[in-house]
Order: C-alpha cells, then sequence, then structure tokens
C-alpha cells in the first residue's frame, strides 16, 4: 500500500509562503497555502512563516481565527519560523530595560535576497497583550516611562521566551550556517530562555536558534529563502509530520 503525502499547511496571511513550497515538495510532501478553517482541517501540520507578526496577531484577530487555530495547533505539528517563533512562544518581549537589552554582534551582513526582500523590510511594529488573553489586541504606545518589559500575545506553544528583533536592525541581518545549511537572519528574534523540557537542535552566537517540543519545533532564521532543496529544517519538521500521522491512524 503507497503511504499518503503529509500536507504541510502554511499559513498564508502575510509573510513567506510560497517559498517554502520546493522545500517541502523536495520531502515528498504536499505544500499547500492555508488561510481559512476549512482549509486548516485538510493539513496534518503547520508551518508557521516568516514575516511579521504584529501583522499576523491583527490579520487573525480581523478574520476571527485565533480559536480555529489554536484548537488545530493542539492536535497537530506546528513549525514557526522567524516571526512564526514568535507567534509559538509562550512569552514574548517586544523590549527590555536599556541596561540589560540583548545585543548580539553579527559578523557579517546579508546582500539583498532577491527571493525574500520584503522580509526585510517593515517588520514589527510595538504591540502588548500577553498570549494569557488571547481575545484581545491592546496596543501601547511605543514609548514607556518605566523599565517593565512590554509583552506580545502569542499562542504560548513552546516553554521559551523570545527576544523581537532581537538581532538588532535591518543593518545588523546575516547570514550563518546552521547544521551545514546556509541560513538568513533577518530582524531575527533571539530566544533568551527555554524550559528544561525543551530540545535545543542547534545555537548561534550562544544562543538556541532551532529548538523543538514534542511536534512543536521554532527557528529564528529563514531557511526558505535558501535554493539548495530541501533544507535540514524542513526534512526534520516533515518527518515530525509524518511521524504524527502514522500515530494518529
Amino acid at each position: 500500500m503507497t503511504q499518503q503525502k503529509p500536507i504541510i499547511g502554511c499559513l498564508a496571511l502575510q509573510g513567506a509562503v510560497e517559498l517554502h513550497r520546493p522545500h517541502v515538495e523536495a520531502c515528498g510532501a504536499t505544500f499547500k497555502a492555508v488561510k481559512t478553517p476549512a482549509q486548516f482541517e485538510e493539513v496534518d501540520g503547520f508551518i508557521l512563516p516568516g514575516g511579521e507578526s504584529t501583522t499576523m496577531l491583527k490579520l487573525i484577530e480581523r478574520f476571527d481565527l485565533w480559536d480555529v487555530l489554536a484548537k488545530q495547533f493542539a492536535k497537530k505539528p506546528v513549525w514557526g519560523i522567524c516571526a512564526g517563533s514568535i507567534l509559538m512562544a509562550e512569552t514574548v518581549l517586544v523590549s527590555l530595560p536599556s541596561s540589560s537589552r540583548w545585543r548580539a554582534s553579527s559578523e557579517a551582513l546579508a546582500p539583498p535576497l532577491s527571493r525574500g526582500q520584503a522580509l526585510g523590510s517593515g517588520k514589527d511594529e510595538p504591540q502588548s497583550g500577553s498570549h494569557m488573553d488571547p481575545r484581545r489586541l491592546s496596543v501601547p504606545s511605543e514609548r514607556r516611562g518605566d523599565d517593565r518589559p512590554v509583552l506580545q500575545k502569542s499562542f504560548g506553544l513552546l516553554p521559551i521566551t523570545v527576544q523581537r528583533n532581537g538581532y538588532g536592525r535591518q543593518i545588523d541581518s546575516h547570514h550563518a550556517l546552521i547544521d551545514g545549511y546556509e541560513v538568513s537572519l533577518i530582524r531575527a528574534p533571539v530566544i533568551t530562555a527555554v524550559d528544561d523540557s525543551v530540545e535545543v537542535l542547534a545555537r548561534h552566537e550562544d544562543t538556541p536558534i532551532w529548538v523543538k517540543r514534542g511536534a512543536y519545533m521554532a527557528s529564528t532564521f529563514h531557511p526558505e529563502l535558501t535554493q539548495d532543496f530541501p533544507s535540514p529544517m524542513h526534512k526534520a519538521f516533515i518527518e515530525i509530520v509524518r511521524s504524527s500521522v502514522q500515530s494518529a491512524s
């Protein structure tokens, strides 16, 4: 009996969606861009793509998708990439006190990427609201008069803390080799803390950059921009999805 190809759904509200198609198909899986509840039901696992996390949150709220996505994520594998990792994190920091603000050094700047330039422009604007209150989106002022960090809401799928735009501004964007594969960090978040239950699959500049817990995976970089199909990260996620499908059958 021929094994059915797993269907990988990439949340297509905003961000780098189609760039995942050749990677997914090179792994022998079916790629599907999804944006409606009916389409969510059809897939075996989700990719939350890179882009702008606050824009994604606003669109999820506007189209009343939060509850249906939360239910889907509770029973299917999910991989969050850059902005997607922000949506998955249990705690998201928009800003930190100036005395403890994360500042990672970058050894090389990323040149323009012809297939992904849109990812490097107009990144997140400050927004608050903890994942503990998923029905509300409140937008604070861009400045605070104290040193308390501003939090952003999320689905809270992984017990990690993420500092949004942690590597710095656009000029600090750069490439790195992760698992022998060149990836792009474009105003990337930084994972500043992980629970002991989280497996760190790779580090960059002494911080976790690729993590996994059960059927949930997150990477703060973009592997989809590299045109060497498939990436090790896509391979790893689709194996997670295949295992999930087999367990459910």
